[in-house]
Formats: C-alpha cells, sequence, structure tokens
C-alpha cells in the first residue's frame, strides 16, 4: 500500500478534528475591514504569502490563477466576498486557506487584491 504524505495525513486528522468538535476553520471574523489602508502587502503579508499561496500562484500549479493573470478579472465579477469565501473554504485544487493557517480574512482579502493586481505594495 502506497505511504500517504505526512502532510496530507496531518491536513486530514485537522479537518476531522475540527470537524467533529464543531470549529470552522474560517479565520476569525473579528476586526475585519475593507479599508484599503488595512490590506496592504506588508512585510509580514509578503512572507506569509510567500510560503503559502506563491507555490501555486505564480506558476499556475493546479490551475490557480498567477498574479495578475487577467482570470483575476472574472473571480472578481463574482464579488470580492465570493471571493473570500472560496479562499477560506478552498476551490478546485485550491486546499481550505491556501495552506495559511496563521491568515485573517484581511490578510486574504490583501493577498487577493495583490493577486489581482487591485491594491498596494506597502512595506
Amino acid at each position: 500500500m502506497a505511504r500517504l504524505p505526512l502532510l496530507f495525513v496531518g491536513a486530514l486528522l485537522a479537518g476531522v478534528v475540527m470537524y467533529g468538535c464543531g470549529k470552522s476553520s474560517a479565520p476569525p471574523a473579528t476586526g475585519a475591514s475593507t479599508d484599503s489602508a488595512d490590506l496592504v502587502m506588508t512585510d509580514l503579508r509578503k512572507q506569509r504569502w510567500a510560503r503559502t499561496c506563491a507555490l501555486c500562484h505564480v506558476a499556475g500549479q493546479g490551475g490557480a490563477p498567477v498574479v495578475g493573470d487577467p482570470a483575476w478579472s472574472a473571480r472578481l465579477a463574482q464579488g470580492e466576498d465570493v471571493v473570500l469565501e472560496h479562499t477560506i473554504l478552498g476551490i478546485n485544487n485550491m486546499p481550505p486557506l491556501g495552506y495559511c493557517m496563521d491568515c485573517e480574512r484581511d490578510d486574504l482579502r490583501a493577498y487577493i487584491r495583490f493577486m489581482a493586481g487591485t491594491s498596494g505594495t506597502g512595506s
């Protein structure tokens, strides 16, 4: 029998535990904001993005739209809240939260805007 990658098994077990405890894997809604100033790509956000989102969104792994791809316009036409929900829950080949387990909603919004080319890149 083939061995499952440890990361996959860990993620599966975490999902079962979270489901069994009745907890959501969604980032907390507290402090959520849509103010552009709060959604700047800070150094911390850039580091998180580089170790999570970038794994797929730089080269288009698994069909992920790459940074600056015109496909983002069609996604954002659904509404930023829909794209955020897809990010939190996962969609197609994208896992929930895009593996950014320490990201909050504003972080994810900043990443979406960055990849779509609709935000600043501050420091």
